[in-house]
């Protein structure tokens, strides 16, 4: 394990906004690859920053931006989540912004090797996916998440809709991790999203985990799943040295 130095900044985000964000770094020399970890619905809480500082012993520069800081600054993650859940979500637009602005914080280190690529998790799954259709990212991973294809049900409580009309534009390499318990992504909606990929010729890589649900990597949660993690934290540790450089 490297040492690392971990603290909370502001960053510019869509718009010109100043939005808070948690950065993570190795204390070690050279130059490396960047990471943006998009937080689950849940919010900007404490499970992902531990991400965050999990990458950094990896060896990249990580950056978490809080898409929640807007609508409820310095409130509890589930206190600002419960706010933006009710007003349907963060617009696709607003997001594609903040996760600019992460990027360019990322690349204007000096210890940046001018690689960053980008991890969601739940909906932060689908908007990684929606990040490397619109931004010029070197390497994108969607772990789990919901209506990338597909539609949500009645009464979902986010405003979105599916990517599939934005699919053909994915410009970075796109590794998928789900689990085959799961209901959004269900199966179907993972082997259609494998089939658009495939159709436009994208480069990317999908795996999907016998007895694993929804969240199968937060392990704060009962749907934590020990094998399926392990197993998807090597995934992704092999796909970011090859696309991003340890």
């Amino acid at each position: 394990m490297s040492d690392l130095t971990a603290h909370t900044i502001k960053i510019t985000g869509h718009e010109g906004a100043d939005i808070e964000a948690y950065v993570a770094s190795p204390d070690a020399g050279g130059h490396r690859g960047g990471v943006i970890v998009i937080h689950h619905m849940p919010g900007y809480d404490r499970a992902t920053k531990e991400i965050g500082r999990r990458f950094a012993e990896l060896g990249y520069n990580t950056i978490v931006p809080n898409l929640y800081w807007r609508e409820a600054p310095g409130a509890d993650p589930g206190d600002a989540a419960a706010t933006v859940r009710a007003q349907g979500g963060v617009p696709d637009s607003r997001l594609i912004g903040d996760v600019a602005g992460a990027s360019s914080y990322l690349r204007a280190l000096a210890t940046s090797n001018g690689k960053v690529g980008v991890i969601g998790y739940c909906s932060g799954g689908r908007q990684s996916v929606l990040a490397a259709c619109n931004l010029d990212l070197d390497a994108a991973v969607d772990c789990y998440g919901a209506f990338v294809t597909g539609t949500p049900p009645d009464g979902f409580p986010l405003q979105v809709t599916n990517l599939v009309s934005q699919l053909a534009n994915l410009r970075a390499p796109l590794l998928g991790l789900f689990g085959l318990e799961d209901k959004f992504p269900g199966p179907e909606q993972v082997a259609e999203l494998e089939q658009i990929l495939t159709e436009h010729d994208k480069q990317f890589e999908f795996h999907s985990y016998e007895g694993a649900g929804h969240a199968f990597f937060s392990v704060d949660r009962p749907s934590y799943n020990v094998a399926a993690a392990n197993d998807g934290w090597e995934k992704i540790g092999a796909f970011y040295a090859k696309h991003l450089g340890a």
